[in-house]
């Protein structure tokens, strides 16, 4: 486990020590504040009975900007190194693969989840600047950030694994966000399709569409937490015995 961490740590370090790690982070704090200002906008100009988290997370623009955080984060992990030449040094040193898999993993995760605490401050300002009582409720707070984290543990496990299965940063990205894109899409089958076929509670139970919808209203339910927690664990998997092929392939 010290191994591991050392490890975590020094992919970590390539998030926070390089420019491009920043200019993520502070493409995604704008794009949040920006998301909450519209929010903001549409209760000035309407009332509504959502509350400001619903609001601000179960809009087309957010799940544009959303979606395309994981192949920012998740392209270079194993694509760099190995148009680099450094996995290869990495993967023949006294590691385990699913240590390598684990930590790139772990570290974007950290990362992922370092870009919503600016988010949570600027709910908070809306009581520190407004004095008046906040606009959502707690369940609905933690809803939303719950299914953001569980939603982001599979996104950035497909992250990984399309960036494992290539040298290309580039198309690593392109991978990352087809898949994510598709999976996006697959949300909406039962709309156009209607209820009236037999895999219809299969598309409704993968829809991270209505899993936003309910979470963002502070209704909380297991299925959810399953089903994204699963998706990771397989996806690693398979990531695990990709870079583990290239290992032995060596």
């Amino acid at each position: 486990m010290r191994l591991l961490f050392i490890m975590l740590r020094k992919e970590l370090k390539g998030y926070f020590l390089n420019p491009f790690g920043w200019v993520v982070f502070v493409f995604v704090t704008g794009m949040q504040g920006f998301a909450l200002s519209t929010a903001m906008k549409g209760f000035r100009d309407s009332p509504s009975q959502n509350s400001l988290v619903y609001s601000a997370y179960n809009t087309t623009l957010f799940w544009f900007w959303f979606l395309f955080i994981f192949p920012l984060i998740t392209m270079r992990l194993f694509a760099e190194e190995e148009r680099s030449g450094t996995l290869e040094g990495l993967l023949t040193a006294p590691v385990r693969s699913w240590q390598v898999v684990l930590s790139k993993y772990g570290a974007a995760m950290v990362f992922y989840t370092l870009l919503w605490v600016p988010s949570y401050l600027q709910f908070r300002m809306y009581e520190w600047v407004t004095d008046v009582p906040p606009a959502y409720s707690p369940g609905s707070m933690l809803g939303a950030y719950s299914i953001l984290l569980l939603m982001g543990a599979a996104f950035t496990a497909i992250g990984c694994l399309a960036s494992a299965l290539t040298s290309s940063q580039i198309i690593a990205g392109l991978l990352t966000i087809g898949m994510l894109v598709i999976h996006y899409f697959l949300g909406y089958v039962t709309a156009i399709w209607g209820e009236h076929f037999a895999a219809a509670p299969m598309f409704h139970y993968i829809s991270s569409q209505e899993h936003l919808h309910y979470f963002t209203k502070g209704l909380l339910d297991t299925r959810p937490v399953v089903y994204y927690l699963s998706l990771a664990a397989f996806v690693l998997f398979i990531t695990y015995q990709v870079v583990d092929y290239r290992r032995w392939r060596r």
